[in-house]
């Protein structure tokens, strides 16, 4: 027996002395007071099973399964796009002379944006002038006289003839020369000027400058053929943008006739009011389309349902119910559309039946459960 004085080594110690015979004994002692303890233990759990029988019922959260009307929305990405976003090129070949408008500059419809020589027809067309007054000098002059039946008619058909060819011919140049006039097919801006004063400009080849129009915006997006029967004309759609930090509530204007057979689609398109001209051409969009609305709708956390071996999917909900304490009850349920943590329930409750939210998991069926906290709602 070690004297009253004598320190008494700590486990660390034990080990780190290397002897065999001391840690042996340490271990033994601690082994029998661990026997020791869990007999204590288990004496007083039993007392306590005996005078307190609701300690070991598992503690619960619930919430009243009101009706609420319940939107879905089909999340998509689209981009915006104009009708009126085109790259002008000329209609005739020739040097270009002059350009009349720089970048960023708003044009009407009609004005005049750039000129190409016209190789000599302006010179043509002013000697067919010449030729057309005389021929319609000649002209008249015959038709008078065939007024008065004096002369023949071969004269005053030639004269005729003549004078009509050279009108026709200055029509024809006067169409060639309208085309040395590059003019805006719309209203809009002048995006980029591309080619430059003195370049030759080649039919329907060279680029000269790029007119958009910002007030006919649009998105257009694919969707799944899935929901040709829900995504019609008319239905809202919530448009976000990115990149601008903006908003806006919107509506599917057209919806495409013709489904994709690669990619099984349809396209729509939803109109974009751009007032301040913020919104540019291919920029993304994030677009959230109401499919589907229940006026009267049951939702739930998806994150209390369960499933069982035959793939049904379950609940529990209260019965029973005295003061705090309560009988949970397994209800097989069947559960429609999703919107981010809910799911519609379409059959198997109750409106205002009392569900378990927390615990939902961990409770059986026809347990006692004690009830810690008590919502409204499932928020």
């Amino acid at each position: 027996m070690a004297c009253s004085g004598e320190k008494k080594q700590t486990v660390e110690e034990l080990i780190a002395s290397n002897n065999a015979e001391a840690i042996q004994k340490k271990k033994d002692e601690l082994v029998n007071e661990q026997q020791a303890l869990t007999a204590q233990i288990k004496q007083l759990d039993t007392k306590l099973q005996s005078i307190s029988p609701d300690r070991n019922v598992p503690l619960i959260t619930t919430f009243l399964a009101d009706s609420e009307e319940f939107k879905h929305y089909l999340e998509l990405q689209g981009s915006v796009e104009t009708k009126q976003n085109i790259v002008i090129t000329p209609e005739t070949s020739g040097i270009i002379t002059k350009i009349y408008v720089k970048e960023g500059q708003k044009v009407t419809k009609g004005q005049l944006l750039a000129s190409i020589d016209d190789g000599g027809l302006g010179q043509q067309k002013a000697q067919l002038e010449i030729q057309t007054d005389l021929a319609k000098t000649t002209f008249e002059r015959q038709k008078r006289l065939w007024d008065q039946k004096i002369g023949s008619e071969i004269q005053y058909l030639q004269a005729k003839s003549q004078y009509e060819g050279l009108q026709k011919s200055i029509a024809q140049i006067n169409q060639q020369l309208s085309k040395n006039s590059v003019r805006a097919p719309f209203s809009g801006i002048i995006d980029d000027v591309i080619t430059e004063q003195g370049n030759v400009a080649a039919p329907g080849q060279t680029p000269l400058m790029r007119l958009v129009n910002l007030n006919d915006m649009y998105i257009k997006t694919d969707v799944p053929e899935s929901y040709i029967t829900s995504i019609k004309e008319g239905k809202e759609v919530e448009v976000e943008f990115p990149v601008l930090g903006k908003s806006i509530t919107s509506k599917i204007r057209q919806t495409g006739n013709f489904i994709n057979p690669a990619n099984r689609t349809f396209n729509v398109e939803i109109a974009v009011p751009n007032k301040d001209q913020t919104i540019k051409p291919n920029l993304t969009a994030r677009l959230k389309i109401n499919d589907y609305t229940n006026s009267k709708a049951i939702l739930i956390p998806q994150s209390i349902i369960s499933e069982n071996a035959e793939g049904q999917q379950y609940v529990y909900v209260l019965t029973d119910k005295k003061g705090d304490m309560a009988t949970a009850k397994r209800v097989i349920i069947e559960t429609g559309k999703t919107q981010q943590n809910t799911i519609e329930v379409l059959s198997g409750l109750e409106e205002n039946s009392e569900l378990i939210k927390e615990g939902a998991r961990s409770v059986k069926d026809g347990q006692t459960v004690k009830i810690i906290k008590s919502k409204n709602s499932n928020a």
